[in-house]
């Protein structure tokens, strides 16, 4: 993935921004004061930018003393190597886990309980690379060296360890792509709807149909 460069303060400012713009409670004429001084996704989405500057100036042990801090204060853990776009929003936040060789792009945003994770004992490239605008939702898990494309939503506790096409909508363990593009299988109407599709669910559905259907054909052989 081609990244372009933004300055740390710009980061910071679009980080802000996305805080603003993401979360309905954020609203009222003292909005901006909350998020600043209150909201620890942003306080931990910060704090991250300015460590990953310390860890790329080749400095030993600070930047990981600067994210364990980082961990102690907002309950939120970003190895310092993970590199992450602007426009970042950590809503919530406690217990998210961004490892060490995880990219992140621009506007992407994880709800709590979130890992971006590795697969065993890998070496090299071995955790998710999300495109722009990826949403994941409550208690995901995006394990392993895949791609998560463009504009994609994670439902809630869902378990990803395949890449993921432009534009799709994940659920399920493992997960699984319930919509794409706008069609599908039961549409998702908004990229923050937690209320998705169950494609285990429906398997089950219709395997009881094909069931009734088999027994009414014995039944009628009976007779």
């Amino acid at each position: 993935m081609r990244r372009r460069r933004y300055g740390l303060f710009e980061c910071i400012r679009r980080d802000f921004a996305s805080a603003l713009s993401n979360d309905p409670a954020a609203r009222g004429p003292f909005a901006a004061l909350e998020v600043a001084l209150t909201y620890p996704g942003f306080h931990a989405t910060v704090l991250h930018r300015f460590t990953h500057e310390v860890y790329k100036l080749g400095i030993p042990f600070l930047p990981k003393a600067m994210s364990m801090l980082n961990r102690f204060l907002t309950g939120i853990e970003i190895h310092q190597a993970a590199q992450i776009g602007p426009g970042f929003f950590i809503d919530h936040g406690m217990g998210v886990v961004v490892g060490e060789t995880a990219i992140v792009g621009e506007d992407c945003m994880l709800f709590h309980g979130v890992t971006l994770g590795g697969t065993g004992k890998a070496t090299g490239k071995r955790h998710p690379t999300l495109l722009n605008g990826v949403v994941v939702g409550a208690g995901a898990k995006v394990l392993g060296n895949i791609t998560v494309g463009n504009n994609c939503y994670v439902g809630a506790n869902s378990v990803v360890l395949k890449d993921v096409p432009d534009n799709s909508t994940v659920v399920g363990i493992p997960g699984r792509v319930v919509a794409r593009d706008g069609k599908r299988v039961n549409p998702c109407e908004h990229a923050l709807d937690h209320n998705l599709p169950d494609p285990i669910l429906d398997r089950f559905r219709a395997l009881e149909a094909r069931l009734a259907e088999l027994e009414k054909v014995a039944e009628l052989n009976r007779v």
